[in-house]
């Protein structure tokens, strides 16, 4: 409805019944309180009425007995006198005096008027008490009053006008007031004393004409006061369509006239009250924010590199941004109103049940067209109901991403050189190609003289050489089976259900036809070999990193061989599982020296002749498990060896020991330790600063500590070696060559090294009793150490006959369980000097 006739049914329907309720509401609460007020003016104009009655009778009677007093003590003659002179008085006024005796009722003063009959007079006078009644008698009513005095009693009446009955009441609201019976009385009655059983009433006339007359008045001015409320109504309603409704048409005009999708921002004008301009202000602003929503959405679609498409609710375009016009290859004039399924080719069905479900907001799916693959995300658009209203596709062309995904996909998967699978893929391959076989076979093949084409002719020569090798490979293979390069020359196979034998017999063959490929360049022929390990395995099988740990143990055993040879992993060849379990013992070692888990040994060294004042003693390192079980040696310092930790293991073999000299300085003067250095921590930066730097925290003596080196450690680091050795016999150590004997030219380098004592390998020792040999070796090395100055202990003496032979010979000292078994270094106790035989 119009806001004006708003206006119109507002003051018609509310307004003008509201004042007609209210006047007649205020009439009727006029008319009760007039009508209570009247009630009560009339009960207190009755009680005054009849208390001017009452004072009337008292008067009489007081009339009475100023008569009747003076009458008693007069003597007849003189009471005749007095009742003609109150007679003469008196009549005049309407009283009449009368005496009653035995001889009846008396009139006073001449002429006998009486009116009453016998039978009143008899009922009045019985008694003694003064009595005052009203009568009403055919000739007008009387007010009769009776007092006793002496014998007589005087009976005194004056009639009652109805004027002076009238004067009672108050001038101007009495209108008459009668005495008459009660059956004759009107709606205001005074009862009043009568004769007998006579019911007489003062019959009271209001004059309410004069009263009620006035209500007629306040109708007409009520009616001229509605009649200018409602002029006063038409004023407001013409003031406020002048300045409200008149100026909101305008604003509704202006603003349902207004173009959603117009370019150029059109602001609203409006005149009128204050509130209206304020609405127009506040709707302008909201305007202009609006529209710069809408210039920012449209910039910013415009600037996407994404097409963007928008549909209506039944999926018609409606707006498509420069993107989406250069994808589609027209104007956005020549798609408009048309189905979006149809121009890219999606399904009718997904559109539809999207843009009608109240389910997913977005969603993203694939599609192709005009030989591209675009990635569409469908947006919903919804009103403030939640209702659904159209769509935003958001189409990105991934069709060159997909391709490089693709690439890099087959890169991360093949070798770049081969196109064979990478370890990676391999083993993924692997452990899906091996699921459900009774047996399998992992080949790790690592190539020959490999690297001599790579530094001679050139990567890409040795490129070349990797793809003939593959297809080589590959030519041997049978359908299923699997080859992969894991490596830079090494590559892996992966046979299934073949027994041992035909995996044997199938690598020979791959062998031979690899040495029959030749690479010819630079005018040089080059060749390549294999080494070739196997891990054969039967259901069930174990995991795949267990296989190749295995397969590459098997090569590495393999080319320890020889060249181009064959070796299966075999779990029972205590070497290979040494070399298998050493990353276990790295770890474990690791973590001991992390903890402080090493414990210290010792086995003494004795002097065969007596001639050291000093007991000698070798540290030996051990690491026990939590069970308590000591873990062998040989198997964690190979492994610590392989993978480079002995320097860690070495510098805290050497913390501990001087500590435990620190601890008992009662040793120092007599006592020395014999410490391993491993050929790793030779020349290694900070080795040398360490042990100078315990030796000065400990405070212990130089001439405590004789480090052990291994006669091929000294020769293959010979250089640092002799650095290092001559800087620590500086600061009074003193230095030993262990396992002497055992490597090649070992005289030669032994006059250069600056050691005090010469360790004899045990190979020489353990058959010296019984081996010529073994024993003119022994006296040899010796005879060449006495030339030098250098002392020789003998390691591995097993027995008294080995001594003997030893003390024979002249060697210096001897180190063996015939000697001492190693014991933990905590419960060492000083052992005697043995005594030559």
């Amino acid at each position: 409805m119009h806001i004006g006739k708003k206006f119109l049914v507002f003051i018609a329907a509310f307004c003008i019944p509201a004042i007609l309720l209210v006047y007649w509401g205020m009439g009727l609460w006029f008319e009760r309180k007039a009508s209570s007020f009247l009630e009560q003016s009339i009960a207190h104009e009755l009680a005054n009425i009849n208390e001017q009655y009452q004072r009337s009778l008292r008067r009489q009677l007081l009339l009475s007995h100023i008569y009747a007093g003076p009458l008693s003590s007069l003597s007849p003659d003189a009471q005749a006198s007095m009742d003609s002179a109150w007679y003469e008085h008196t009549h005049a006024l309407g009283l009449h005096f009368y005496r009653y005796s035995d001889a009846g009722l008396i009139s006073f003063g001449v002429g006998n008027d009486y009116p009453l009959s016998p039978e009143m007079v008899s009922a009045l006078v019985n008694g003694t008490e003064d009595v005052a009644v009203a009568l009403l008698l055919d000739s007008g009513p009387l007010l009769i009053t009776i007092i006793t005095q002496g014998d007589s009693r005087v009976l005194v009446s004056r009639s009652l006008s109805e004027e002076e009955l009238t004067r009672f009441g108050r001038s101007g609201f009495v209108e008459r007031i009668r005495l008459v019976d009660s059956r004759d009385g009107g709606q205001y009655q005074i009862p009043v004393a009568g004769i007998g059983s006579a019911s007489l009433v003062l019959d009271v006339s209001f004059g309410l004409r004069d009263v009620s007359s006035p209500a007629i008045q306040p109708d007409r001015m009520v009616a001229g006061i509605l009649m200018m409320g409602i002029l006063l109504l038409a004023l407001g309603y013409v003031w406020i369509r002048r300045s409200l409704v008149v100026p909101l048409n305008g604003l509704m005009s202006q603003l349902g006239n207004m173009d959603p999708s117009a370019s150029r921002y059109l602001p609203l004008s409006a005149d009128g009250c204050a509130e209206v301009r304020h609405f127009s202000r506040v709707s302008n602003k909201l305007l202009a924010e609006i529209f710069a929503q809408k210039e920012q959405a449209r910039v910013i679609l415009e600037g996407i590199a994404d097409a963007v498409i928008l549909t209506d609710a039944k999926g018609d375009v409606l707006y498509l941004n420069p993107p989406a016009c250069r994808l589609l290859g027209g104007q956005a004039a020549d798609f408009a109103a048309t189905s979006v399924s149809g121009i890219l080719g999606i399904k009718p069905s997904l559109l539809d049940r999207f843009l009608k479900e109240q389910g997913q907001a977005c969603k993203q799916i694939s599609l192709r067209f005009a030989g591209r693959l675009l990635q569409c995300t469908l947006s919903a658009i919804e009103d403030h109901q939640h209702t659904r209203t159209g769509a935003l596709l958001a189409l990105r062309d991934v069709t060159a991403e997909e391709r490089l995904k693709s690439e890099l996909r087959r890169q991360a998967e093949e070798d770049a050189v081969t196109g064979l699978p990478n370890r990676t893929t391999f083993e993924a391959r692997m452990k899906r190609l091996a699921s459900g076989q009774e047996t399998v076979a992992l080949c790790y093949l690592d190539l020959e003289q490999f690297k001599i084409i790579n530094d001679s002719c050139g990567h890409l020569e040795g490129d070349r050489m990797l793809c003939m090798v593959a297809k080589t490979f590959q030519s041997c293979l049978a359908p299923g089976e699997l080859l992969g390069r894991v490596g830079g020359d090494e590559f892996g196979i992966l046979l299934l259900g073949r027994s041992a034998h035909e995996v044997a017999l199938l690598l020979k063959t791959l062998q031979q036809k690899l040495s029959m490929q030749v690479l010819e360049s630079q005018g040089q022929c080059h060749r390549v070999g294999v080494s070739i390990g196997v891990a054969f395995a039967r259901a069930p099988l174990p995991p795949v990193g267990e296989l190749f740990k295995d397969a590459d143990i098997a090569c590495v055993a393999a080319k320890q061989k020889g060249s181009n040879q064959i070796h299966f992993y075999d779990d029972k060849d205590k070497e290979l599982n040494y070399q298998r379990n050493a990353p276990k013992w790295a770890l474990r070692i690791a973590k001991a020296i992390h903890n402080r888990e090493l414990e210290l040994y010792f086995q003494p060294i004795h002097s065969l002749h007596g001639g050291s004042p000093r007991k000698r003693m070798e540290i030996l390192l051990r690491i026990r498990e939590s069970n308590g079980r000591i873990l062998p040696p040989a198997q964690f310092i190979a492994s610590a060896e392989r993978f480079k930790l002995m320097p860690e293991v070495d510098k805290a073999v050497v913390s501990m020991a001087m500590e435990w000299l620190a601890a008992h300085p009662n040793f120092w003067h007599d006592h020395c330790l014999s410490i391993n250095l491993s050929g790793n921590s030779l020349g290694v930066e900070g080795m040398e600063s360490f042990i100078v730097e315990q030796l000065q925290r400990n405070g212990i003596p130089p001439a405590c500590i004789c480090f052990e080196i291994t006669e091929t450690t000294a020769i293959q680091n010979r250089q640092r070696a002799l650095d290092m050795l001559r800087s620590l016999r500086k600061q009074g150590f003193a230095f030993a060559i262990d396992d002497f004997g055992s490597g090649f030219a070992s005289y030669g380098y032994l006059r250069e090294l600056p050691v005090d004592y010469v360790k004899i390998d045990g190979c020489f020792v353990r058959q010296l009793a019984s081996n010529a040999k073994d024993y003119a070796i022994v006296k040899s090395i010796h005879d060449v150490c006495s030339v030098m100055g250098i002392e020789t202990v003998a390691e591995f003496v097993e027995s008294q006959d080995i001594m003997a032979r030893l003390e024979e010979i002249g060697i210096n000292y001897a180190q063996g369980y015939a000697v001492g078994r190693p014991k933990p270094l905590k419960d060492y106790a000083p052992f005697p000097l043995r005594q030559p035989a």
